[in-house]
């Protein structure tokens, strides 16, 4: 069973779960959270009472990329913010008798429209995000929009133009490690051009190019000592296997029937977020093959791969008018979790203070 705490914003979507989900996700101790920018909302995904599955939605302005912080935290990039928020609750307190986790915005710094995607936190504290309209990584500043930190070494200048859509970000011991573009394009709009086969890795701090050939790779991360990537525009969740002088190969480990964006793991696990792809700017790619060899439609949702076998051992499939997902973390030790978003009511009148 799926309960839906707003049904009223989501009323054209219909949520489908696995007969197992709730089982698993009781078994590992964990919950989890997406993104999606096209109905801007922050989507928390635990068990209700039934042993069931319930959808949280909070409202935000075109939430992308996704973090869960080292202390229990998690930071967002939205629209022209980046919001860190703070689980409120103690372990024995509960939000109307259901939610074990109040997810509150406590630092909003105020960036600009930015297109910033994937986000993290560094070993200071600070937050770090994909600044993908400047082609670049940067981190909040207290006067300015962003302080640039790298940028890839084919890009020329830093400038107003999203050159090669940088978009992803693994980080390793607190700092940014490596990043996923379209491509090396180093001019406005280039990588449009590129779709197909001129998806890159680099490491930030090698300032190299890693692996090439990918179609619109997405959500680096690393796991178990090994790089690993969405390969959006062919459907695959796979790996970077590299020698120790060359550059390495990207290495499928499972097919998803979508266009992937939004990775995250528990144990031996990987949660994928899957997007059904959008007219033009995704069409083309050997995605299509693959589902027409498939025989099988695009999905909107999350599936949770296994990663011996790299089948699909559970999901949450949406339908309707939404198609479009960006990013997901996975919430360990919480089973309810919501999200207050900012500038409303519901933050306006929530007052928490410390245990005296």
């Amino acid at each position: 069973m799926v309960k839906n705490n707003e049904e009223s914003t989501a009323s054209s979507i219909e949520y489908s779960v696995s007969g197992g989900l709730s089982a698993l996700l009781s078994r590992l101790g964990v919950s989890f959270a997406f993104t999606s920018y096209q109905s801007n909302i922050l989507y928390m995904v635990g068990r209700n009472a039934s042993a069931g599955i319930n959808i949280h939605q909070s409202v935000m302005s075109n939430p992308m990329g996704l973090c869960l912080e080292e202390g229990g935290g998690l930071t967002l990039s939205a629209g022209y913010e980046i919001m860190r928020f703070q689980n409120v609750l103690d372990s024995d307190q509960r939000v109307n008798n259901t939610f074990d986790a109040c997810y509150v915005p406590r630092v909003v710094n105020i960036t600009g429209r930015l297109d910033a995607h994937d986000v993290g936190v560094n070993s200071d504290g600070q937050a770090v995000f994909i600044n993908t309209r400047y082609n670049c990584i940067a981190t909040t500043s207290n006067r300015h929009s962003f302080e640039e930190l790298w940028r890839p070494p084919f890009i020329s200048a830093l400038v107003d133009e999203d050159r090669c859509h940088l978009n992803g970000l693994a980080m390793e011991n607190g700092s940014p490690r490596y990043v996923t573009a379209v491509s090396a394009s180093d001019t406005i709009d280039g990588w449009r051009d590129r779709r197909s086969d001129g998806g890159i890795v680099l490491d930030v701090q090698s300032n190299e190019v890693i692996c090439r050939g990918l179609s619109m790779p997405h959500s680096p991360r690393l796991h178990n000592g090994e790089l690993w990537l969405l390969n959006s525009g062919t459907g695959e969740l796979g790996v970077v296997k590299r020698g120790s002088e060359e550059e390495g190969v990207f290495e499928p480990r499972a097919f998803c029937p979508g266009f992937l964006r939004g990775l995250a793991f528990h144990g031996n696990y990987a949660f994928v977020g899957l997007s059904k792809p959008r007219y033009k700017r995704f069409e083309g790619l050997q995605l299509d093959e693959k589902l027409q060899a498939a025989d099988s439609e695009p999905w909107c949702g999350i599936q949770i791969i296994d990663l011996t076998t790299g089948s699909c051992v559970d999901w949450l499939r949406i339908d309707g008018e939404l198609s479009e997902l960006y990013d997901l973390e996975v919430i360990p030790g919480v089973s309810t979790p919501m999200a207050v978003p900012p500038n409303t009511p519901e933050a306006a009148s929530l007052i928490t203070l410390a245990n005296s």
